[in-house]
């Protein structure tokens, strides 16, 4: 068996002290999670990100840095998650396209309910990394795009 990592990107948004989550049906269960998902073959990045929150909120997104980078590895299914996570402005302004397949609904939540879900009334989150982020992004963490380097074939 060959091993190789999931590699996956998401989209911390914070307004007004809430952060967008996207409420979702994975493995049969009900989490929540930031707007993220797979890179597909031929995108940055920051492109699968954008595509990502389109997709997963119907709103257009644009980064305009990078919160963390996060390797995780499931338990359940022994899979190796490598995680980019960005910040970036939301234009929820814009008319809002349908959500993917799988996604109930979207939330802006407080960092203190999403600590204590599903104490706090809230679905659990999808994985550690989705706090993770949260965390990191409250601390000031912040790295610009450029550190993410496409070369050419």
């Amino acid at each position: 068996m060959v091993w190789k990592p999931h590699v996956t990107v998401a989209a911390v948004i914070e307004r007004d002290g809430r952060f967008l989550l996207v409420e979702e049906e994975a493995d049969g269960a009900v989490v929540l999670n930031q707007p993220a998902g797979h890179l597909d073959d031929g995108e940055s990045l920051a492109e699968a990100a954008a595509r990502e929150t389109l997709e997963e909120t119907g709103w257009p997104f644009r980064p305009t840095g990078v919160v963390g980078v996060y390797r995780w590895r499931a338990p359940e299914t022994g899979r190796t998650y490598l995680r980019v996570a960005f910040c970036g402005e939301l234009d929820d302004s814009a008319p809002r396209g349908p959500l993917d397949a799988g996604i109930r609904r979207t939330l802006w939540v407080e960092p203190a309910a999403l600590r204590t879900a599903p104490a706090s009334g809230l679905a659990p989150p999808r994985s550690p990394m989705v706090l993770r982020g949260v965390e990191d992004y409250l601390a000031g963490r912040r790295w610009p795009l450029d550190l993410l380097v496409d070369l050419p074939p």
